[in-house]
């Protein structure tokens, strides 16, 4: 039987726990991969992969794997990402061996560099062929960090998202909605660690806590498995009284959910809540039904569990998924939908708006005349071009203009009258 894909007969559905193994990647991957409590992830592996073997030294990860060939001489990937990709091809058994064992795999990295591009798409399609769950948790650089960066982590990204169930992502720049004038460069780095920490540990405990309402492992692989997407994720917390209404209201304001934006943008949203002996249902019921009024049109799976330990305490873990399928589906009726092979712009030939060539009279002209043909057509909708016209002139393109009487005589009569062909 394949423990990777389906719980064991032996172990009982309710008490499965899958077997989860947490990867950091290049130096911030391995850096927060250390910040992980090991105490509060009792019973999870934790791997360290980079091509500096600095970070490794000093990395409590009992499996620490050094991507290294003499070409480096021990310099890393010097922020090539190429070369972080061409290591980790190069012993790919060795990181496809590293994920045995597991059933769920999550990735931690900082995308934009050398190691942490190249590596992670790489890690991921290793561990899937394992066939085991593979979830990514990844920041973006700053946009002071320059464009190269911010080119190798959006291709980073991309193919990360092509191999790996769900990337959880976080662009650095939102983290700017949290910080003040006085904030130093360690405390912002560590806040959006901290939050990419924080969907770490959601995850885990949602996979290994049991609950009253249970979300089961197949519950989550249902949601991110072959997705391909990039999923919207929050952790938060709240004490007090009114801790529903506080959880709701920081969900609301979380920058990996643009602020609620992207939970109208989902078609199937997973929420675990865990609180207190003293959970109510009538907490329960206040975040489930603000989180319902965000994503109407989505699926929603909603477990709850009870820890003695979070008296007057309420945490939910949110994660918002979207098909990638319907990510990149062009509406039927768009202007893209629309263009054929035969009204394509052809190479060569230029095209420009006809009103760019004429005077302000007939500008206003050809204005009133499409609101007079408007208001005689009443309501009926038609589909029409865009009033565009191609002038190719040729060999004399770069001739001298024919002008008689102030007119360029070289733009088409009908262009110049405001007479419309459609």
């Amino acid at each position: 039987m394949n423990a990777k894909s389906e719980t064991p007969d032996s172990i009982p559905e309710a008490a499965y726990t899958p077997a989860i193994k947490i990867f950091g990647v290049g130096g911030a991957g391995v850096a927060l991969l250390d910040t992980l409590n090991a105490v509060e992830f009792a019973g999870a592996g934790f791997v360290a992969i980079d091509t500096d073997a600095a970070p490794l030294a000093t990395s409590s990860a009992t499996v620490k794997i050094h991507l290294e060939t003499k070409l480096l001489r021990g310099l890393g990937t010097g922020g090539d990402p190429e070369r972080g990709r061409a290591l980790a091809e190069e012993q790919f058994s060795t990181l496809k061996s590293a994920c045995d064992g597991a059933n769920v795999v999550l990735i931690i990295a900082g995308l934009g560099g050398g190691a942490g591009s190249g590596i992670s798409p790489v890690l991921a399609r290793a561990a899937k062929e394992t066939g085991v769950l593979v979830l990514a948790f990844v920041t973006l650089p700053f946009a002071c960090e320059g464009n190269r960066r911010q080119q190798q982590a959006q291709q980073g990204l991309e193919q990360l998202k092509s191999v790996a169930d769900g990337v959880i992502c976080l662009p650095n720049q939102k983290t700017f909605k949290l910080i003040d004038d006085n904030t130093s460069v360690l405390d912002t780095f560590r806040i959006t660690g901290g939050l990419l920490v924080e969907g770490v540990r959601g995850v885990w405990r949602l996979l290994t806590r049991p609950g009253l309402i249970q979300i089961h492992f197949d519950d989550l692989c249902a949601l991110v498995r072959d997705r391909h997407s990039e999923s919207a994720f929050a952790f938060v917390e709240a004490s007090g009284p009114a801790r529903s209404r506080e959880a709701v209201e920081k969900l609301l304001a979380h920058p990996l959910l643009d602020e609620g934006r992207a939970l109208a943008d989902t078609d199937a949203v997973l929420v675990s809540l865990m609180g207190g002996k003293d959970l109510t249902m009538a907490d329960v019921n206040r975040v489930m039904e603000q989180i319902g009024r965000y994503c109407e049109r989505a699926q929603i799976i909603m477990g709850a569990a009870v820890d003695t330990e979070m008296k007057g305490r309420l945490s939910v873990t949110l994660i918002a998924g979207r098909n990638a399928a319907a990510r990149t589906e062009t509406p039927a009726d768009s202007p893209e939908s629309s263009v054929s092979p035969e009204t394509a712009p052809r190479s060569g030939i230029r095209q420009t708006s006809p009103s760019s060539s004429l005077s302000l009279e007939q500008r206003e002209h050809l204005t009133a005349r499409h609101a007079a043909r408007g208001r005689r057509a009443g309501n009926k909708l038609l589909q029409t071009q865009l009033p565009l016209a191609i002038i190719s002139k040729g060999r004399f393109d770069k001739s001298e203009p024919t002008i008689h009487k102030g007119e360029d005589l070289d733009i088409p009569t009908y262009v110049r009258r405001g007479i419309s062909l459609n």
